[in-house]
């Protein structure tokens, strides 16, 4: 029987340019999303970047951004939006789960075997030192699903026309819902 390889951060590093994470061990590709999830995602990390910019309390990243972890079942994240607060890393991968993360549901991201997959990372995240993740559905009623470290089960719920929020990760920061939707 032959034994695999566990993927590496090399591995990942040259996958390609497409968009990818190590779970479980395997390089896990992740397809390109549309456009109401990248347009979303680009208003929320617009956002973050204004509120780093204010606060110089850390960084913005965009979609598309590894961050490098050490758990038993991942080795990296790639959100659609974060922030983190770790030291910068030049060219390389970020080092440290993000302080705060967002994940824009894409097309596929729905369903029995989807659910238990964002619920999964949620726990990862929160496990690597996550202190608030977004869950943003744009096509429920209860858009943006805010889990926080301290009660990762109890999400608080924004709607549109709603201003929804991150706290404790990220003080005085507020996006309105609507606007996950320009």
């Amino acid at each position: 029987m032959a034994t695999r390889t566990r993927a590496t951060v090399e591995d990942l590093r040259a996958a390609g340019g497409g968009k990818a994470e190590i779970v479980n061990g395997e390089l896990v590709p992740m397809s390109p999303t549309g456009d109401l999830p990248s347009s979303a995602a680009g208003v929320i990390y617009a956002s973050l970047l204004s509120y780093a910019r204010r606060t110089r309390s850390g960084r913005a990243y965009a979609d598309n951004t590894g961050f490098i972890v050490t758990l038993p079942t991942r080795s990296s994240f790639s959100p659609d939006a974060a922030f983190h607060t770790g030291t910068r890393t030049g060219m390389k991968f970020l080092v440290g789960a993000p302080v705060f993360a967002v994940e824009v549901r894409s097309e596929g991201d729905y369903g029995a075997r989807a659910e238990e997959e964002i619920a999964g990372k949620r726990a990862d995240y929160f496990a690597a030192g996550t202190r608030v993740v977004w869950d943003v559905d744009l096509l429920a009623d209860t858009v943006v699903k805010v889990y926080r470290a301290s009660d990762p089960l109890t999400p608080t719920g924004y709607r549109r026309g709603e201003v929804a929020e991150a706290e404790p990760a990220l003080p005085d920061w507020r996006i309105a819902v609507d606007d996950l939707f320009e």
